[in-house]
């Protein structure tokens, strides 16, 4: 069991047949992006059984390198909550949060963090760097990886060969 593991008996109180359900939500958000000509990544954050928050990237729409989706989704299950503490959350993510998103993740307590598919080149919670189980910092999170994995990889990956078609097409027209 890797570090920030859930130990089996939380993870049936943390629903673990919900998890497909949430992330069909998140892929929701990212297929937003994805409309958008953004990277399609989506995020929800679940508090009492309810959505309180989400996102999609917009970092292009708006010009925005901090415009991620967990970015987006922390700030609107804030709002929603009055609270930057996001106490008895889970954050539902198409892709493994990088070291920014981990950060805010971090800092708004988030006690649990779903993950669709990991991040080779820029991964922060398990790829390149654990932040969310750094016992160094003050607060960690527990973390289930992998639900709908192929879906999630499936429409990034689609999402980058649409993208390098059109550059080529781009050069070629040229």
């Amino acid at each position: 069991m890797k570090s920030g593991d859930l130990m089996p008996d939380i993870l049936e109180s943390f629903g673990k047949p919900d998890h497909e359900r949430w992330m069909a939500a998140a892929i929701a958000e990212a297929n937003k992006a994805a409309e958008k000509d953004e990277v399609p990544i989506g995020c929800v954050i679940v508090h009492g059984g309810q959505v309180i928050g989400r996102g999609h990237n917009l970092t292009e729409s708006l010009q925005d390198p901090t415009a991620h989706a967990e970015m987006i989704a922390i700030t609107a299950a804030a709002e929603y909550l009055g609270s930057r503490r996001l106490l008895d959350c889970t954050l539902y993510v198409t892709l493994e949060p990088c070291a920014m998103c981990a950060g805010a993740i971090v800092l708004a307590r988030i006690p649990y963090v779903v993950y669709g598919t990991s991040d080779p080149k820029t991964g922060a919670c398990d790829t390149l760097y654990s932040l969310l189980s750094d016992p160094r910092l003050n607060h960690t999170c527990s973390l289930i990886r992998n639900v709908r994995r192929d879906e999630c990889s499936a429409q990034l990956s689609e999402f980058f060969v649409k993208l390098r078609q059109e550059k080529q097409l781009g050069r070629s027209d040229e």
